[in-house]
């Protein structure tokens, strides 16, 4: 089971925040201006950090840019907030060098998804303090997506019985549209997970969370079917499916629907590998490369009910 979860203190009006780039570069300068101006339409002052704007090929900057910046949005106190710009690629490559000492001396809410799951996980795993599995800072947030955001982030208590994007929506589901139950039953335990590819990256070294007992979410992009069976397939060898209270299975946006020759699909593959464990299993949740996706903490207890098929967190996320 995982250690007792340290809670960062809950975002108010005026809370200053770190906007920071550990991984790919802003594409545009209007990223920049629509996570300011984000920020500023929730109540929040943004604070871009030195290097954001950087770019070293398929990087925002040099890992020590992009390190120093992290480090100093973890650990400065002017800051009561971590937002990443983007995900993209190479979190992997400075979470070594992240201060998670001088952050767990003065933990605060750190926001991201997709390559940011390592350091979302890292921060868990090191320090036991709460992050957030949600939108990056560049995006729109619809009102979806800023009601969750909004429910673990600026509340000291539990966040409830999280809602699902109304139809219509811009929520991709598989099996017809629809979120479906794999399999039937409720799971109580701690939420845990991420991307996929990123989750997967991170088997073999001591970030790797601890998942016995706990409620696993993963979404991915961009990948081919095969590869997601692969992925599956590793995370079953290495032992990191067993003993999980239960699974929660968000979008594989603009991921191979079916093998070439149609003899299986992603409902098939996710099948194989969490149909048999015996927990509760849903899937189409909205969580993942999304525009309405829920935020989700890491680390606190939630309630999966397979049956109506719905996710309730249980506990507050910030103090």
């Amino acid at each position: 089971m995982q250690q007792k979860s340290n809670l960062p203190p809950r975002l108010t009006p005026g809370s200053r925040i770190a906007l920071v780039a550990p991984s790919g570069p802003v594409l545009e300068r209007d990223d920049r201006t629509r996570a300011e101006a984000l920020c500023r339409a929730l109540g929040f002052v943004p604070v871009v950090m030195p290097h954001a704007d950087r770019a070293h090929g398929y990087l925002a900057g040099r890992d020590t840019e992009r390190l120093t910046d992290l480090n100093a949005a973890l650990t400065d106190p002017q800051y009561d907030a971590v937002w990443c710009l983007r995900g993209g690629d190479g979190m992997n490559r400075i979470v070594a060098g992240v201060d998670f000492a001088g952050f767990a001396r003065a933990p605060k809410a750190v926001i991201g998804f997709s390559d940011i799951t390592v350091l979302l996980l890292a921060l868990w795993r090191e320090t036991g303090v709460v992050s957030f599995h949600g939108p990056v800072a560049r995006e729109p947030m619809p009102a979806l997506a800023q009601r969750a955001f909004e429910a673990v982030l600026t509340r000291s208590e539990a966040a409830g019985t999280l809602e699902f994007p109304p139809p219509p929506h811009d929520v991709l589901l598989p099996v017809d549209g629809r979120v479906v139950s794999l399999a039937g039953g409720r799971a109580v335990g701690p939420l845990i997970g991420g991307n996929l590819t990123l989750l997967q990256s991170l088997l073999g070294t001591r970030f790797a969370p601890d998942l016995h007992g706990a409620i696993l979410f993963l979404e991915d992009v961009n990948e081919d079917l095969y590869r997601i069976d692969r992925m599956l397939a590793h995370l079953r060898l290495a032992g990191a499916l067993d003993g999980l209270a239960g699974v929660a299975i968000g979008q594989f946006t603009d991921c191979s629907r079916a093998t070439v020759d149609g003899g299986l699909g992603l409902d098939d593959v996710l099948h194989t590998y969490f149909g048999a464990l015996g927990v509760p299993v849903v899937m189409g949740l909205p969580i993942g490369h999304i525009a309405a996706q829920w935020t989700l903490p890491i680390g606190v207890r939630a309630l999966l009910d397979a049956d109506v098929r719905t996710l309730t967190i249980l506990d507050p996320a910030v103090s």
